[in-house]
């Protein structure tokens, strides 16, 4: 087990520190004692009217930005550890905090405090010819677990969801980024208590390591969802191993197709937008297929190649590539891999034919783009891409819950429930029927 290394660690949130590993039997006693105290916390939070919650967002903002210098100097010892543990940069990028993210994460609990609340809000109603009225009403999951890998910021964003949409959230964010996130969730605790709302309505089981996880993916009835966000390593261990429904969120094998007619200018800003404003995230586009009649490839692939992107490209698109570009040879694994790094699968397609049945075979049901000039092309990728999100003439890197108006996410669902995509504050709700009559009985 891997020891929280930060001086604020809080009974609350049950972390152990040591050197000896508690028993299988301790763990699993340990997760059900938190698991069954956010229950509770969820009872009261289902209650709390929309201004309290709002008051609870606000007030962690506040503390957030109050306590920066505290929360930096944690992060900066789990980038430090994890610096000297040979994590790549872009894995390091997303780990990292810094003044200006920590004034943006502020930013979006408040913009969530701004947003209605789901819970209450009527999905469908009528009155039928008997005199009962229904009414579908949207109410809140209850106990949400989340496990997650080195992204401190989640840790906020999945807390001020769960706290908006009346839910309690129990966090499993990784050993690194156990610094950070102890002392966010001391954080949001506080400001819970400090409000009258319930501090167990977000808890860590950080302080279990991975024996806590595997516990909470068994923990049917106490943990009424399972939501996992990172990688595919992670995502499919949840998904095989848990017994408690899980809404998969997806990695991102993000494509973009450049269409014969895409102009060259808005193919490069979208491109170099696309794939180096962050590389590290999911929504950061991995593969491009350029149609082997665009005028604008080469000029794409020159401008992505001058910003640092490393090309894997097939043989057709390398015989096309200019002077001083180069490129490796891709492969099967190329087109199927989320590098989360400044790499980029390239392939050549004649029609677009091609370029969707390459889509179908390799996609990960995340987010696909085309840039084209033609409105019929345009409309046909739109209705033949079965993905989440599909974008036409714009970066994928906004298929995000802040920039699509969701004040957050959980993560981007990948599934074909209930929630799809961006998973924002009604994503966490679930509904129940109401029916209210005067004494009717059916015949």
């Amino acid at each position: 087990m891997t020891a929280v290394n930060t001086s604020a660690v809080t009974s609350a949130t049950e972390n152990r520190t040591g050197t000896a590993a508690p028993s299988p039997e301790e763990v699993e006693a340990g997760v059900h004692r938190i698991a069954d105290r956010a229950r509770t916390a969820s009872r009261r939070m289902a209650r709390a009217n929309r201004a309290w919650k709002d008051l609870a967002l606000e007030k962690i903002a506040e503390d957030l930005v109050a306590k920066r210098d505290v929360v930096l100097a944690a992060n900066a010892e789990d980038v430090r550890r994890g610096r000297d543990g040979g994590t790549s940069e872009a894995m390091l990028d997303r780990l990292s905090l810094t003044p200006e993210r920590i004034e943006g994460l502020a930013a979006a609990l408040r913009n969530l405090a701004g947003l209605p609340d789901p819970v209450g809000s009527v999905a469908r109603g009528q009155t039928l010819p008997n005199g009962l009225r229904l009414r579908q009403v949207h109410v809140p999951l209850g106990v949400v677990g989340a496990i997650y890998e080195a992204r401190p910021n989640v840790t906020l964003d999945i807390a001020g969801l769960a706290l908006k949409s009346g839910n309690a959230v129990i966090l499993r964010g990784g050993s690194a980024a156990a610094s950070t996130n102890t002392v966010l969730v001391d954080l949001i605790r506080d400001a819970l208590d400090t409000v009258g709302l319930p501090s167990d309505a977000v808890q860590t089981i950080d302080g279990y390591g991975r024996p806590g996880a595997n516990v909470l993916m068994k923990a049917r009835g106490r943990v009424d969802v399972l939501i996992p966000r990172g990688g595919r390593a992670l995502i499919q261990n949840v998904v095989t191993n848990a017994a408690v429904p899980v809404i998969e969120t997806g990695e991102g094998n993000v494509h973009i197709y450049l269409d014969e007619s895409a102009p060259e200018e808005m193919a490069s800003e979208i491109l170099l937008n696309a794939k180096t404003q962050r590389p590290s995230v999911c929504n950061t586009v991995e593969t491009l297929l350029v149609h082997s009649a665009s005028t604008a490839a080469p000029a794409v692939l020159a401008a992505l190649a001058a910003s640092g992107v490393r090309l894997h490209a097939d043989e057709r698109v390398r015989g096309i590539l200019p002077d001083g570009v180069e490129a490796a040879a891709a492969t099967d694994e190329d087109w199927g891999r989320e590098y989360m790094d400044l790499d980029l699968a390239v392939a050549m397609v004649d029609s677009m034919d091609e370029a969707l049945e390459h889509i179908r075979r390799w996609t990960t049901g995340h987010t696909e783009a085309i840039i084209t000039n033609d409105l019929a092309n345009a409309e046909r990728f739109i209705a033949e891409t079965d993905s989440a999100a599909v974008i036409v003439n714009a970066s994928t890197r906004f298929v995000d819950g802040g920039e699509l108006g969701l004040g957050a996410e959980v993560g981007i669902s990948t599934q074909k429930m209930h929630a799809r995509g961006p998973m924002g504050l009604k994503e966490l709700t679930t509904t129940k029927w109401i029916i209210q009559g005067e004494g009717q009985v059916r015949g």
